[in-house]
């Protein structure tokens, strides 16, 4: 059972007489719901209760580990596995061994990658240029998932023109992650155009009184503008992933109906 639909195909095959309470019982107890690798406890069950596969984070761990649990997983058939916060260094040596797309703007890489349907429309805009490591983070994050995603960049609000001349874009979108650094007006301008959820990603991007990011967070915190939510200071993973949820719903609906 590599993930829900997985689960759900195998339900319906009982439902219709193909499969018998019993045979489906039994698949279900093989499904693999976890490996102990001694440094890491790799968690197969995680597309099934969450739809996407366990995403590794890079940061601390050694490229040895990384190629272990990414080997696991791929032995599965796990495909597509998100490597985030993982340095040049480490990519190097996975690429080695495995295969991998990285990008090193955003520290993000891709192991066992391939082709995936991509629904919907998920808009990443970001304040400036010095924002894109994070937006960047989250765009990927969100394609890796399978959404469609368009970039505005460098459209704050010290040029709001930039901004206004992309509302077609904006207003096409079933969820807008705003990235922005210094004030993080951003998010509160975009919250105020569109119909649809805006997830604000504080940035470190500043000078001194920013505080490491920290003026964003809360001018986001506090924005006026309904609909918004608001992720941890350069997380952009966490937002491409939320974004990729809210999109998913509404792509599931539609092909539904």
């Amino acid at each position: 059972m590599d993930n829900k639909y997985d689960v759900l195909q195998l339900l319906r095959q009982v439902a219709e007489g193909g499969v018998s309470p019993e045979q489906a019982l039994h698949s279900l107890k093989r499904a693999p719901f976890e490996e102990d690798l001694g440094y890491a406890k790799v968690d197969y069950h995680r597309s099934v209760r969450q739809g996407a596969a366990e995403v590794i984070y890079g940061a601390g761990k050694t490229p040895e580990q990384i190629i272990g649990i990414a080997t696991a997983m791929g032995a599965r058939g796990c495909r597509n596995i998100l490597i985030t916060r993982m340095d040049e260094q480490a990519a190097q040596a996975v690429a080695q061994v495995l295969p991998l797309t990285y990008h090193a703007l955003a520290r993000f890489g891709l192991a066992f990658p391939e082709e995936n349907r991509r629904r919907g429309k998920i808009v990443v805009a970001t304040g400036g240029t010095s924002d894109l490591p994070v937006a960047e983070e989250a765009a990927l994050t969100a394609e890796a998932l399978g959404n469609r995603v368009t970039r505005l960049y460098d459209v704050g609000v010290a040029g709001l023109h930039r901004l206004l001349r992309r509302m077609d874009e904006l207003l096409d979108a079933r969820c807008v992650i705003a990235v922005a650094g210094m004030e993080g007006a951003l998010a509160s301008v975009v919250g105020g155009l569109v119909d649809c959820p805006v997830i604000a990603v504080p940035t470190s991007v500043g000078y001194g009184a920013s505080f490491g990011g920290l003026s964003a967070l809360l001018a986001m915190l506090n924005s006026c503008a309904s609909g918004s939510s608001v992720v941890n200071i350069d997380n952009g993973f966490g937002a491409g992933y939320l974004a990729s949820r809210i999109n998913q719903m509404e792509s599931i609906k539609e092909e539904a109906e």
